[in-house]
């Protein structure tokens, strides 16, 4: 697909693998590439897999751009902010193989998928922007609100508290943690068992599942625009 984001169809599962040096940072060329493979995977009705190198998902949005100026910054969030709102609409099943770090935007990857598995190990997950000194966006509030537990949605938003792989899967960001050497296989495994589901059913559930979620998200996406970040 890109340098950023390769491509490969393997009967029926689209896996797409970040690659933009070493924390997978989240820039407009990375996320311009993963929407043209999402319309490739819908183009291809594949199952979805979306994984990052050995060791990092992605450790958030691409700095140089975020401190360049706050029309930068509120530019790129609004651009993530609706892959987002993407990928939790996309028509086919989503997976996260989460393959070490994610942290910030990457942590909101998790947060918008269908699936998340992830590799056991020292890795850190979850929302560092308080520890940055960025007050947290609506679209990443009602994304946390959304997915976390009550307890955890707290935690990881407002005291910005990280988590391993193990206590991450308790607060919400990860449905299954495996060894790193059981990454790929468990994603496929479950991309498998997805297949046997019926899509358009699916489709049209995860719809209606999501729809306040989803019309949510579209009004704090432009509250977003209008409000900063600060």
């Amino acid at each position: 697909m890109s340098e950023l984001v390769s491509y490969r169809l393997d009967e029926g599962v689209a896996t797409l693998t970040l690659c933009n040096g070493k924390a997978n940072a989240i820039s407009h060329d990375v996320l311009a590439s993963l929407n043209r493979a999402l319309d490739q995977a819908a183009l291809d009705q594949a199952i979805v897999i979306l994984t990052g190198q050995a060791g990092m998902l992605s450790g958030g949005y691409d700095l140089k751009i975020m401190t360049a100026s706050p029309q930068d910054a509120i530019a790129l969030v609004t651009a993530g902010s609706t892959l987002a709102r993407r990928m939790l609409s996309h028509p086919y099943p989503v997976i996260v193989a989460c393959s070490g770090h994610a942290v910030a935007k990457g942590a909101f990857l998790l947060l918008s998928a269908d699936y998340r598995v992830g590799v056991d190990g020292p890795f850190t997950i979850g929302l560092n922007e308080i520890r940055i000194g960025m007050t947290m966006h609506h679209v990443g509030i009602e994304l946390a609100r959304d997915r976390l537990g009550k307890a955890a949605f707290q935690r990881a938003v407002i005291n910005a508290e990280m988590f391993n792989p193990q206590s991450a899967k308790e607060a919400g960001f990860l449905d299954q943690v495996v060894a790193p050497e059981d990454l790929s296989g468990a994603a496929n495994a479950m991309a498998q068992q997805l297949k046997k589901i019926n899509l358009q059913a699916h489709r049209q559930t995860k719809l209606k599942v999501r729809k306040q979620l989803l019309d949510t998200l579209d009004r704090a996406i432009e509250l977003d625009k209008t409000t900063g970040l600060s």
